[in-house]
């Protein structure tokens, strides 16, 4: 109980952590970056696939494919095939996507895990060239159990998530630990396709 109890409090100076970083930039997913408004002859954008420097294979092209979908499912800007068919050109760099551990237990077992997703973004007008927007270092982080007794089945965070309860208890700690590892790395990539684009749209 009472290691418990450090961690809630661990992850709660995070939350609030986070909370004055979107008090200094605005609500939602809004990344801090060169303030800049998009000319309105911008409509239509390329997507690079980005620069991968993770020992996560494929996932500069997973992020890119997220962002392609997640601009034509918005629908304010036209997705393009080729460079040179846009306005605006989108690159990126995947610096890194590292977990790191939050908390231990009397016998340093691992408790919880931070995992957290590092990229570089840089938008440019393709003719003439100019860098409309530059996102350095945006950084997001998720947190996930590294064992069953850090699961907390009965919060809103869990509830919100694939396991249920019965999962918890079927999986050991080292299936449940993968289980966690996988979907926190895909809710970073979801957060920051949703972000960047909000981020790019309140440029318009």
């Amino acid at each position: 109980m009472e290691q418990h109890f450090r961690i809630v409090l661990r992850r709660l100076g995070c939350q609030l952590g986070g909370l004055v970083l979107l008090i200094a930039t605005g609500c939602g997913y809004r990344f801090a970056g060169e303030s800049s408004f998009l000319p309105k002859d911008i409509r239509t954008i390329y997507v690079e696939p980005f620069i991968n420097r993770t020992r996560d294979v494929g996932l500069e092209k997973e992020l890119a494919s997220g962002l392609r979908s997640e601009i034509f499912r918005m629908g304010r800007l036209r997705v393009v095939d080729l460079a040179e068919q846009a306005d605006a050109i989108l690159t990126g760099s995947i610096r890194s996507l590292d977990s790191t551990v939050v908390s231990v237990n009397r016998r340093d077992e691992v408790l919880e895990y931070q995992s957290i997703l590092t990229v570089d973004v840089i938008l440019r007008r393709r003719e003439p060239s100019e860098i409309l927007w530059r996102g350095p270092a945006i950084r997001l982080t998720e947190f996930y159990a590294g064992s069953r007794a850090a699961v907390v089945t009965t919060s809103s965070e869990f509830r919100n998530r694939t396991l249920n309860t019965s999962d918890v208890r079927r999986l050991t700690d080292i299936q449940l630990t993968e289980t966690q590892n996988r979907e926190a790395r895909d809710r970073l990539m979801d957060g920051f396709v949703r972000g960047l684009h909000q981020r790019l749209m309140e440029m318009f």
